[in-house]
C-alpha cells in the first residue's frame, strides 16, 4: 500500500504469523510491551486483531516490509485500542510502532511510522492522534518527537507507568 525509501507498509497477511511471532516472542522487542514473550497462539490472536482491525476500521497497524531482504521487521500504524486510560486519550487514534531486533537502530520506526501518518491524514482527515510509550524507552521517545508528539501526562496501563504523547494536526510526518 506504500512504498518508502527502505520499506514496503502493506495490510498484515496471514503469512506474516511466523515473524509476528519470532518478533512478539523476542524478550528485546516487548522489553516495553509488558515485558512477556508472545507463544504462537497469543501470536496468532494479534494477527487476527491486527487483521480484524482493518475490517472494522478501515485503518490499522500496518505490516513493515524491508525492500531489500523482503523480510517483515515490524508492525506501525495508527489505530483504536480502546484503553480506557481517559476522554483525553481514548478519543483519537493511537499511534504505534515495534520493530525486529533486527531492524533497531536504522531509522525504520521513524521512516514508517511518517509514512503511516502521513497516509492516516490522507484517508481519514487530518486529526489529534495519541500514543503512550513506556518512560524509559527512549528510542520510542526520539520516534514519537520527531513525529510531534508532545507529553500531556502520566497513567499506569496494565500496573506500569507510561506517558501520555499527543500530536496535534499540522504537526510533522
Amino acid at each position: 500500500m506504500i512504498e518508502t525509501e527502505n520499506l514496503r507498509l502493506r495490510r498484515p497477511e496471514i503469512d506474516d504469523l511466523d515473524a509476528i511471532h519470532a518478533m512478539r516472542s523476542d524478550l528485546d522487542v516487548v522489553r516495553f510491551l509488558g515485558g512477556r514473550a508472545l507463544n504462537r497462539e497469543e501470536a496468532w490472536h494479534r494477527l487476527m486483531r491486527l487483521v480484524g482491525h482493518w475490517a472494522l476500521r478501515g485503518y490499522g497497524m500496518f505490516a513493515v516490509v524491508e525492500k531489500g531482504s523482503g523480510a517483515l521487521v515490524g508492525e506501525v500504524g495508527l489505530f483504536d485500542g480502546c484503553r480506557g486510560l481517559s476522554p483525553d486519550f481514548d478519543n483519537a487514534p493511537e499511534a504505534g510502532w515495534i520493530l525486529a531486533s533486527a531492524a533497531h537502530g536504522k531509522g525504520y520506526a521513524g521512516e514508517a511510522a511518517a509514512a503511516a501518518h502521513r497516509w492516516f491524514a490522507a484517508t481519514h482527515g487530518e486529526q489529534r492522534s495519541v500514543c503512550i510509550i513506556a518512560p524509559e524507552n527512549l528510542a520510542s521517545f526520539r520516534v514519537a518527537h520527531k513525529l510531534g508528539y508532545k507529553s500531556f501526562g502520566q497513567v499506569d496501563y496494565q500496573n506500569r507507568p507510561v506517558v501520555m504523547l499527543e500530536r496535534i494536526p499540522g504537526g510533522r510526518a
